[in-house]
C-alpha cells in the first residue's frame, strides 16, 4: 500500500487511535499489506479484523501481529496493539481505499463488470497493461465489497494502472464498489443470467451492469459489447465516450474472419479507427474474442500502440485458476477444467470449445448444478443439456441431483431428433464421477469439466489432471 501513518489511516476512516504507550500514530507508517486475513499479514502491514458469521477476526490479531502487521483496524481496541478503532470494518475499508486512490493522482483506473467472463478479462487487461508499465489487477474473483478494497489497497506509489472487478448479486452493488475505486474507464462485457434469481431478471441485471457506465466521469470512456443489446443500450446512462467492441459491423473495435483451431484457440482480424492487425489467441474458448476486444479498446485508449497491444495478448496465457484450463496427460487424455463457476452462457461457450477440440475424438462434458437461476433454475438446466446434444457432445456425464434437468434436456433434445451422438449418463456425486472416468477415459479422449463451485467438479478435475505425474 501507499505508505501511509496511523494517524492518516485513523482520519481517512473517521476512527479513533488507540496506541500503546511510546507508540506516535503520527510516526507510525503503514506501508505493508492489507488483508482481512491474518496468515497473509506481512511487515508493515495493516490488519482489518472483520467479524463473520463463523469467525472474529480479532481473535486472529496476535497472529497477524506476529506475522508483521504494525496496525489493526478494528471494531475494539485489543490490549499492546496499535488500532484504529471505528463503528464499522466494511464501511472503514472502503473510505480507506477511496484514500487511496484519491491519494494516487496519476493512477489510471479501469474497472469491469459483466455476466461472465470478468476474471478472465482482468487477467487479460492485467497482463497486457504490465507490459507497458506497474499494474496492480485482482487476485482471482476478487470483485465484493471486501475483494475491491484488498485489490485498491495493493496500490504502490508507483502503480499506474489499477484494473478493478466489479461483482454484482442486487441492484446498487455496483455503484457501492465504484465509490471505492472511480473509474475512469469502465467496461461492460455482457448481460446474462448469472445470478438471475437473486436480481429477479435480466432487466434488472443490466440495471446493475449500468451503474459502472453511470459512475464514469463526462472525460471518461465507456467501453461495450455491440453485440449484446443490453449493453450497447447502456450508451444512454452515461456522459462518457462510448466505444463498441464486438463483430458487430458498426463496432469501433470490431473482430472479423474469427477461426478456431484444432486447440479451440481463436485467431481473428481486429480492426480499429487507425489500424487493423492479425491476433491469435493463446487462451481456448471463442468467448476469448470479445473480452480481447475490450483489453485493446481499453489498452490503445491509454496510448500502448495496436501492434504492442496485440502481441501481449497472443503471449497471454491464463492466470485465474479454474478457467479453460487445459491439461495434456501423457497418456493422450486432453482435460479442460472450466469449473470454477457456471451459467448457462458459459456453459455454451465451453462446449463450443470442447467441441472444436474435441473433432475426430470422444468428447466429455462432465457437468454439475449452475447455481443462483432462480425459479427457471430446472428450465435453464434442461437448455443446457439440449445445447450438449446440438453439439455433438458424446458422453454427457451429470453430476449430482441439483443438476438433474440437464439430463432431461439432453434426453428430450435425443427424443426430438436433434442428434443421436450423446450418451446420457447421471452419478449422485464428484466420487462416483471420478471412478467412471478413472474405468472409461480413454487415449484421446477430451473431457469438460463445467459446474458452479459447489459442485466440486474442479477438484475432480485437478485429481483427474494429477494422473499426468503418474504417467510420466
Amino acid at each position: 500500500m501507499i505508505a501511509l501513518t496511523m494517524a492518516e489511516v485513523a482520519q481517512a476512516v473517521g476512527g479513533a487511535v488507540v496506541a500503546p504507550a511510546g507508540v506516535d500514530p503520527h510516526t507510525l507508517v503503514v506501508d505493508g499489506p492489507v488483508v482481512t486475513d491474518s496468515r497473509e499479514a506481512g511487515p508493515g502491514g495493516l490488519y482489518v479484523a472483520r467479524v463473520g458469521e463463523q469467525a472474529d477476526g480479532h481473535d486472529f490479531v496476535p497472529d497477524a501481529v506476529a506475522r508483521g502487521a504494525v496496525a489493526v483496524l478494528a471494531t475494539r481496541a485489543v490490549d499492546g496493539v496499535a488500532c484504529v478503532v471505528v463503528d464499522d470494518t466494511q464501511d472503514a475499508f472502503a473510505a480507506l481505499a477511496r484514500e487511496v486512490v484519491r491519494r494516487s493522482p496519476d493512477l489510471q483506473v479501469i474497472g469491469i463488470t459483466g455476466s461472465s467472463g470478468k476474471t478472465s478479462t482482468k487477467d487479460l487487461l492485467g497482463t497486457v497493461l504490465a507490459t507497458a508499465g506497474p499494474t496492480v489487477a485482482p487476485v482471482g474473483s476478487y470483485n465484493s465489497e471486501v475483494g475491491v478494497p484488498l485489490t485498491v489497497c495493493r496500490v504502490a506509489a508507483d502503480t499506474r494502472y489499477l484494473v478493478v472487478e466489479m461483482g454484482a448479486r442486487g441492484i446498487g452493488h455496483v455503484e457501492y464498489l465504484t465509490r471505492m475505486a472511480p473509474p475512469r474507464i469502465g467496461v461492460v462485457l455482457n448481460v446474462g443470467t448469472a445470478h438471475v434469481g437473486e436480481f429477479g431478471g435480466r432487466a434488472a441485471i443490466a440495471t446493475a451492469k449500468s451503474e459502472l457506465v453511470a459512475a464514469l466521469p463526462s472525460d471518461g470512456l465507456a467501453v461495450l459489447n455491440a453485440d449484446d443489446p443490453a449493453v450497447r443500450a447502456m450508451s444512454a446512462v452515461t456522459t462518457a465516450r462510448v466505444v463498441l467492441v464486438g463483430e458487430a459491423d458498426d463496432a469501433d473495435v470490431r473482430a472479423g474472419d474469427v477461426v478456431l483451431d484444432d486447440g479451440g484457440r481463436a485467431s481473428f482480424t481486429v480492426h480499429t479507427p487507425s489500424a487493423t492487425r492479425a491476433v491469435g489467441l493463446g487462451l481456448v474458448g471463442r468467448h476469448h474474442v470479445g473480452n480481447a476486444l475490450s483489453v485493446i479498446a481499453v489498452a490503445t485508449e491509454l496510448g500502448m500502440p495496436l501492434d504492442a497491444v496485440c502481441s501481449a495478448l497472443e503471449a497471454a496465457r491464463p492466470v485465474s485458476r479454474w478457467r479453460m484450463e487445459v491439461v495434456e496427460r501423457a497418456d493422450g487424455v486432453t482435460l479442460v477444467n472450466d469449473a470454477y463457476n457456471a451459467n448457462p452462457d458459459s456453459m455454451h461457450a465451453a462446449l463450443t470449445a470442447l467441441a472444436r477440440m474435441g473433432r475426430g475424438r470422444r468428447t466429455w462434458a462432465v457437468l454439475g448444478t449452475m447455481l443462483e437461476l432462480g425459479p427457471e433454475s430446472e428450465t435453464l438446466h434442461a437448455q443446457v443439456g439440449a445445447d450438449v446434444v446440438d453439439h455433438g457432445v458424446g458422453e454427457l456425464l451429470v453430476v449430482g441431483e441439483a443438476a438433474a434437468s440437464l439430463a432431461v434436456g439432453a434426453r428430450d433434445a435425443l427424443a426430438a431428433g436433434r442428434g443421436t451422438a450423446t450418451a446420457v449418463r447421471t452419478v449422485p456425486d464428484a466420487g462416483a464421477a471420478e471412478a467412471l472416468l478413472r474405468e472409461e477415459l480413454r487415449p484421446g479422449d477430451v473431457v469438460l469439466f463445467k459446474s458452479s463451485r459447489d459442485a466440486g467438479l474442479r477438484l475432480l478435475g485437478d485429481r483427474l489432471a494429477q494422473d499426468e505425474e503418474e504417467l510420466t
